[in-house]
C-alpha cells in the first residue's frame, strides 16, 4: 500500500516538472544579440571653422598670412560605405604681407566644392575639388585698390562624428585664384594660398 502511494506521488512530482519545463520553454523571451551602431553621413549640415592660411601674391614678392575663420554649409549622400556631397564656406582672413613699396592682403574668401568620401563607420576620409573666390587687397603709397578674383581649390579632409547630430574635422585646402590687372602695382597679380583648419558641423 505504502509503495503505490510513493509510486502515484513520484510519477505526479514528474508530469508536475515536466509541465513547468515546458511553460518555461514558452514563456523564455526572445534575445537577440545588440547590432553594431551605424553612423548617417547622410542628410543636410552646417558649422564652422577656424585655421591658418599662408600663400603667395604673384608677381609682387609678398607672402600673405594669418589666421582665417568662417561658417561652412553642405549636404551629404551615402551609399554604403561611399559618401558623396557639396559643401559651401565664407571666411574671413587675416593674410597680409608687406614687401616695399607694396602691401597686399586677402581680406575674405569662399568656395564652393564637391566632396567624396570612403566612411568607416563615424570616421570620414574625403577629398574636395570646387571654384574658390575672394578678395584680394594693394595698398602702395596711400592709395589701394580691391578686387574679386576667381579660381580653383582642392584637398582633403577627416571628419570623426561625436554623435549623430555632432561632428569634427580637420581640413588641408589649396586655392588658386586668378590674376587681374592692378594699376598700384602696374602688373598683372594673383593669389595662391593653403589653409589648414579645424571645425565642427552639426547634422540636422
Amino acid at each position: 500500500m505504502n509503495k503505490t502511494i510513493f509510486g502515484v506521488i513520484l510519477v505526479g512530482l514528474m508530469a508536475s516538472g515536466a509541465a513547468n519545463a515546458a511553460d518555461m520553454r514558452r514563456s523564455a523571451p526572445y534575445y537577440q544579440a545588440p547590432q553594431a551602431a551605424y553612423y548617417n553621413w547622410a542628410g543636410a549640415y552646417a558649422g564652422a571653422n577656424v585655421g591658418y592660411q599662408w600663400g603667395k601674391a604673384k608677381n609682387t614678392g609678398t607672402n600673405p598670412s594669418g589666421l582665417e575663420g568662417g561658417l561652412q554649409l553642405g549636404y551629404n549622400w551615402q551609399n554604403g560605405q561611399f559618401v558623396f556631397g557639396a559643401e559651401t564656406d565664407l571666411q574671413i582672413s587675416g593674410a597680409d604681407d608687406t614687401f616695399a613699396p607694396f602691401k597686399f592682403s586677402n581680406p575674405w574668401f569662399g568656395t564652393l566644392r564637391g566632396r567624396a568620401g570612403l566612411a568607416m563607420n563615424n570616421i570620414l576620409f574625403y577629398g574636395t575639388l570646387g571654384l574658390a573666390y575672394g578678395g584680394l587687397k594693394a595698398e602702395s603709397f596711400g592709395l589701394s585698390e580691391d578686387k574679386t578674383h576667381i579660381g580653383w581649390t582642392g584637398g582633403v579632409g577627416m571628419e570623426v562624428g561625436f554623435n549623430q547630430q555632432w561632428s569634427g574635422k580637420i581640413e588641408y585646402l589649396y586655392a588658386d585664384l586668378s590674376s587681374r590687372a592692378y594699376s598700384v602695382t602696374g602688373n598683372q597679380v594673383g593669389l595662391s594660398t593653403s589653409i589648414l583648419r579645424v571645425g565642427v558641423n552639426y547634422h540636422f
